[in-house]
């Protein structure tokens, strides 16, 4: 018991963690996101193109992340911020769309069928971790998807600037505002510890995600 209360007294407040979790080990840390390749090149509209097509596979349709853990949750405090995130993720879904519209066709590129498949493995991986039955997963993954767009709308707006896409505002909501309801519900440490876990496992998909998009720019190259 006394161990236990030690790790809690030192262990960062839970958004703190959220925070560190999304900033270490999510899109920002992927140098792919904001590379040459993708964003600084004459060459990179299919590789932009390329990136809204499997982010709209992977997060543009409905119910995803935000709607699953809006169903499941249980939490009074959770309710108010996941309504907002409702709303703000139907604005990015239509986008999403509307790019995937301009941008045209996926782009051909050797080992199409393994990229679909993974594809479908992180969208399937992504519905259970927000479908969790676990006090705090599905909240957890809502916010660090929110978190981590953050760093993945400068692309969609790199593309929409390509494909002549009018770019809206993102109305995903505040980080102040995500930092105080994962400390409000971490106060459980339980609650707490599967919200990091739910943010880690999205943060996992992101970086892979990442992986195969540069992996396919560079078959493209090599062709």
């Amino acid at each position: 018991m006394a161990s236990a209360s030690l790790d809690k007294a030192f262990a960062p407040p839970t958004g703190a963690a959220l925070f560190d979790c999304v900033s270490a080990r999510g899109s920002a840390a992927h140098p792919y996101g904001r590379s040459l390749a993708l964003l600084g090149t004459s060459q990179s509209n299919r590789s932009l193109a390329d990136a809204v097509h499997f982010l709209c596979t992977v997060h543009g349709r409905r119910p995803g992340v935000v709607d699953h853990a809006a169903d499941r949750s249980t939490q009074p405090e959770a309710r108010a911020w996941l309504a907002a995130a409702l709303e703000g993720f139907s604005a990015e879904r239509s986008f999403l769309a509307r790019l995937a519209v301009e941008a045209g066709p996926v782009p051909s590129t050797p080992g199409a069928a393994g990229a679909e498949a993974a594809l479908v493995s992180q969208r399937h991986a992504l519905q259970m971790l927000a479908m969790s039955e676990r006090s705090g997963c599905a909240i957890g993954a809502a916010m660090a998807l929110v978190l981590d767009w953050a760093t993945i709308r400068p692309v969609l707006d790199a593309a929409a600037g390509r494909f002549g896409v009018p770019v809206p505002g993102c109305r995903l909501g505040d980080e102040d505002a995500i930092r105080g309801l994962a400390d409000a519900l971490g106060a459980e440490p339980l609650v707490g510890r599967a919200i990091l876990f739910g943010a880690e496992q999205v943060m996992l998909q992101h970086r892979g995600l990442w992986d195969i998009l540069e992996a396919r720019q560079l078959a493209r190259e090599a062709r």
